[in-house]
């Protein structure tokens, strides 16, 4: 089965040749030769941990003193010592300024003790790891250096699906190594994290062209090469690199404070789907509903509540929920953006002063109310007590109190859990275990119902779509 594959180890050039855009170049040798000395080889070592030498489990006492204790020690004093491990990793990267400032992959720079840089020739520096971004897998290295020929940066948002590109790299070690293809794709999402918007290209990229760089036609940086999908480790026509205006926002950031600071919204997201279009009373499947706002957050500040639809950022579209975080990325904390939602079928628009992103994110009064109803839920409930309330930290007053959620049951599908207060459902204010009891009799097999909740008071939105069919009473 085919799989993603981080590119250890090599460095991509694209190379673009100056001709008619739909003409096929006769060679890419000048664009080649003119970038050949701004792509370098990266090789890195990291040192393993020995373990502390010591008694074998099982041996020895725990006060010592034992007859075996002075033989063991002088047993392990004598044996040979292990010399320590290392661990090897190629990769590639481009040369940012003449001073030495070089970009590559966060992956393959990570956690190493040495990083050298290998210039065309052959002649090697030790570098030092300025900063780094794990999240987009960008890093900034350094070498003392002068006079170096940088790279120029491109503009990734011109690319067309079927430009040329070209790639220098060092595949499997084999330095300057140039490959030559097109735009496949764009906005490529494959599973990395929520800033995945890939270039996909069908120049060969291998293991060592990691960090690498991708050219457009003119010579410029359009993309740093990243990943491969392959389930060999080699080449299957299919490369995906970072587009380098996602990159390039963030290199001062990274060259000043060693990491990025990003804004956020302080919600959770997912996609519209069916139900939720029809529960919802949506035209279309567009935007990215939020199931949860947390508590104090800039969305929590601004007004934006549970069930609200988000359908643009910043005068942008936002056609699924994926789309979100890359725009909020791209602004900087404090920024005020206008977030444009649709809520109750109306749309509204919000001013959101977007913050920055923390670094690495059953007894109650009354009788509890079970499975009663017309169709099971598979949770019980309970009043919410001022008391329990203060527990759970809880900012609503009223409600009932989730103590029990049945695994498959139409609540838990819809994300209910224990200790949540549910406060209104389909937009009917629930206070007590008493309304709730009324209110659950009338709902049907099939419907879908909108759930208010609190959650450690985070206000959260579910949809639990009940059963078609009944399901007998326990």
């Amino acid at each position: 089965m085919n799989k993603i594959k981080r590119l250890f180890p090599v460095v991509f050039l694209a190379v673009m040749w100056v001709s008619h855009a739909q003409a096929m170049p006769d060679s890419f040798a000048d664009l080649a030769e003119a970038q050949a000395n701004s792509v370098v080889n990266i090789s890195t070592t990291k040192h393993a941990k020995l373990a502390q030498r010591g008694l074998p489990p099982g041996f020895g006492s725990p006060r010592g003193g034992t007859p075996f204790d002075d033989f063991f020690h002088d047993f392990l004093r004598n044996m040979p010592r292990q010399q320590p491990q290392e661990r090897h990793a190629l990769g590639t990267g481009f040369i940012l300024s003449a001073d030495g400032y070089v970009v590559t992959n966060n992956h393959v720079v990570e956690g190493a003790d040495e990083v050298i840089v290998k210039m065309r020739d052959g002649t090697e520096h030790e570098a030092k790891i300025i900063g780094t971004d794990p999240k987009l897998d960008v890093a900034l290295i350094k070498f003392k250096a002068k006079h170096l020929k940088a790279v120029t940066l491109g503009n990734s948002n011109k690319l067309r699906v079927g430009d040329w590109v070209v790639a220098i790299g060092n595949p499997f070690g084999l330095e300057q190594t140039v490959t030559a293809g097109i735009v496949s794709a764009k906005g490529r999402v494959i599973g990395s994290g929520p800033y995945d918007d890939f270039i996909q290209t069908d120049a060969a990229i291998n293991p060592g062209n990691s960090g690498g760089p991708l050219f457009n036609k003119q010579g410029e940086v359009v993309g740093i090469n990243t990943a491969i999908y392959s389930s060999s480790g080699g080449n299957n026509g299919i490369g995906f690199a970072i587009p380098i205006n996602l990159a390039k926002s963030e290199l001062d950031e990274l060259r000043e404070k060693g990491h990025v600071t990003r804004a956020q919204l302080g919600v959770h997201i997912t996609d519209v789907d069916k139900e939720t279009m029809q529960a919802l009373g949506l035209k279309n499947r567009e935007g990215a509903l939020v199931p949860q706002v947390v508590a104090g957050s800039a969305a929590d500040k601004a007004g934006i509540l549970p069930g609200d639809v988000i359908v643009s950022f910043d005068g942008k579209a936002v056609h699924k929920a994926h789309d979100l975080p890359l725009r909020v990325a791209r602004h900087t904390p404090g920024d005020r953006v206008k977030v444009g939602v649709i809520r109750n079928g109306h749309h509204k628009t919000i001013t959101v002063k977007v913050e920055a992103m923390q670094d690495e994110e059953t007894a109650a009064n009354g009788k509890p109310y079970h499975n009663n109803a017309k169709v099971r839920l598979g949770m019980v409930v309970d009043n919410l007590s001022s008391d329990l309330a203060a527990r759970l930290q809880t900012r609503v007053k009223h409600g009932v109190v989730v103590t029990q959620v049945q695994r498959g049951m139409p609540a838990a599908r819809g994300g209910i859990q224990r200790g949540d207060v549910i406060y209104r459902i389909n937009g009917k204010d629930v206070d007590n275990v008493r309304e709730f009891s009324t209110l659950a009799k009338t709902f049907n097999p099939g419907q879908v119902l909108r759930v208010m909740l609190d959650r450690r008071g985070d206000q959260v939105f579910a949809l639990v779509k009940l059963p078609k069919k009944q399901k007998a009473d326990d």
